[in-house]
């Protein structure tokens, strides 16, 4: 396991123990002296702050469970100004210490860490708030009549969901887990099947309030401090902590029409899956809503931990099919629809359906709620919870590429590489999206051709030998290097400034301008290690 320390964890805490115990009654004091005599005193906040070792240590580990690095504490906020009062006190300081905003901590590689700074737990400030963090609303002063929803960043998208239903609305664009903060996917994206036709989560957000890294509390918009807005999303929490955005809403469907259709040729999975999302236009009959590609290799099972889908009488002759060709690739698409417009959308279908060149006979389908389309991973997350095999560690690769080069990552990479190391275990997903969708201003750095995939290695291991998948990781992205596929890395993670330059290419120079204009003291969100590389 990575560790950002040179001693054992129980050396570590046990320091933190003793230190706490020696350093009880002096410690307000000391953190009183931090603060510039402009500020109300330390005493309204100093409280929230908590060093004892399983709130250390809880704030030290993510999703990912590769990386360990201590904060010195953890800040319990129950407002918006008590996070305020954090970053304004650590940019006034002589010597200001690294904040981090800790929403599910599903990164994997420590990006929510602040070590020997001081963990903003938003998790906890959502249950301090008591659900009132989010608010549905219409405009009726605009022209199309535009219906949103007021987010507090540490907000989960699946009460969005919930609550944005409750007015028979809802969120176009999603993830695929919904138990994320809505802070924590606007700072990367928020990707999934819905993104071709209704770009990532960034660009369905009217609006937002944001904390800068000089502890200013900010509303921006594309309009209005267009220029922290634009930074901010997509911006890995470099330029600060979202307190509140307003996502788009229209009317909800009522039923999904879900289909899975398999390929044993690349070229013909990759024609149908670009025709498609070449359809895409919001009023277009025949648009689909939401599309992906999965992999089917004989490491793993036919049904994963994302969904079970395929029929049990059925995985006999597809795995008799993965046999044979090594590798299977599958097609998932979706139509949203109301239940009394049943018939209409299997007409729309079959029109879709005509010229695709999946392997007759391997169609399947489904037609189930919306809510239990969008929450499909849920399931499959509380049955490894139950067995004890979510906890562990998830050595993730996510990569953008280029639709000039997905031939040769297939051969190089699906058919080479990981055939070859055999370890592959969880979901290896593959689709393509439109450049068109995203917003060149915003900070998300994406591939520039009009059409590129997105590749997701969501691998699951044990503790003793999660190394092997980093290291087929590395050698992933070695093979990209070596033949020059542009490859860039979605959920990023470089341990050199010269990396992370390469990444943004020609967005590199405005990240930098940005981070000087709106954190010029590098406080916010050190685990990225962008500017510390230490």
């Amino acid at each position: 396991m990575v560790m950002n320390y040179p001693f054992s964890t129980c050396f570590i805490l046990l320091l933190i123990t003793i230190t706490r115990l020696i350093y009880t009654v002096g410690k307000t004091e000391q953190w009183k002296t931090l603060l510039p005599p402009q500020l109300a005193t330390l005493e309204s906040i100093s409280h929230k702050l908590q060093d004892d070792p399983e709130a250390i240590e809880l704030a030290s580990k993510d999703y990912g469970n590769l990386v360990h690095s201590f904060p010195l504490a953890v800040f319990h906020p129950s407002s918006i100004y008590d996070i305020v009062s954090l970053v304004k006190h650590s940019y006034n300081s002589t010597i200001p210490f690294n904040i981090a905003a800790r929403g599910q901590g599903h990164s994997t590689r420590g990006q929510a860490m602040a070590s020997d700074g001081v963990v903003v737990d938003m998790a906890g400030f959502r249950e301090r708030r008591n659900g009132v963090g989010i608010s549905v609303s219409f405009d009726p002063f605009v022209e199309s009549y535009y219906y949103y929803a007021d987010v507090g960043g540490e907000q989960l998208w699946i009460d969005v969901l919930h609550k944005s239903l409750e007015y028979g609305l809802a969120p176009v664009s999603w993830t695929d887990y919904l138990y994320l903060t809505v802070g924590g996917t606007l700072s990367n994206a928020g990707i999934s099947g819905q993104t071709f036709h209704y770009g990532p989560q960034i660009s369905n957000v009217h609006e937002m309030d944001v904390i800068t890294g000089k502890g200013d509390f900010v509303t921006c918009s594309s309009k209005t401090n267009s220029e922290l807005f634009h930074a901010v999303l997509g911006g890995l929490g470099q330029f600060g902590i979202i307190a509140r955005a307003r996502i788009a809403l229209e009317p909800a469907p009522k039923r999904v029409k879900w289909v899975r259709l398999l390929y044993n040729d690349f070229s013909a999975f990759t024609k149908d899956q670009e025709r498609l999302i070449s359809i895409n236009g919001r009023r277009q009959k025949n648009a689909l809503d939401y599309l992906e590609g999965i992999l089917l290799m004989h490491q793993g099972p036919i049904n994963n931990w994302r969904s079970s889908f395929f029929p049990l009488a059925d995985h006999p002759r597809i795995i008799s099919l993965v046999t044979k060709h090594s590798v299977l690739y599958c097609l998932e698409l979706a139509k949203y629809h109301h239940a009394q417009s049943q018939n209409n959308v299997n007409e729309e279908l079959q029109v879709l359906m005509q010229g695709l060149s999946y392997i007759p006979g391997f169609y399947y389908e489904k037609d189930v709620s919306y809510v239990e389309f969008l929450n499909r991973v849920r399931s499959g997350e509380l049955k490894l919870q139950s067995q004890g095999l979510w906890d562990v560690p998830h050595p993730w690769l996510n990569l953008f590429i280029p639709k000039s080069q997905i031939f040769e990552f297939d051969s190089g990479i699906f058919k080479n590489i990981i055939l070859k190391r055999n370890i592959t275990t969880g979901p290896v997903l593959i689709y393509p999206m439109n450049r068109n969708k995203w917003d060149n201003r915003m900070s998300a750095s994406i591939p520039e051709e009009d059409i590129f995939y997105t590749v997701g290695f969501l691998h699951s291991s044990g503790f003793d030998n999660w190394r092997e998948f980093d290291s087929q990781n590395k050698e992933i992205l070695q093979f990209c290097n070596d033949v020059g596929i542009k490859v860039k890395q979605y959920l990023p993670h470089y341990s050199t400034q010269e990396s992370w330059t390469k990444h943004f290419g020609p967005k590199w120079n405005t990240f930098l301008e940005r981070k000087h204009q709106f954190d010029p003291r590098m406080i916010l969100s050190p685990g990225q290690r962008i500017f510390n590389n230490n």
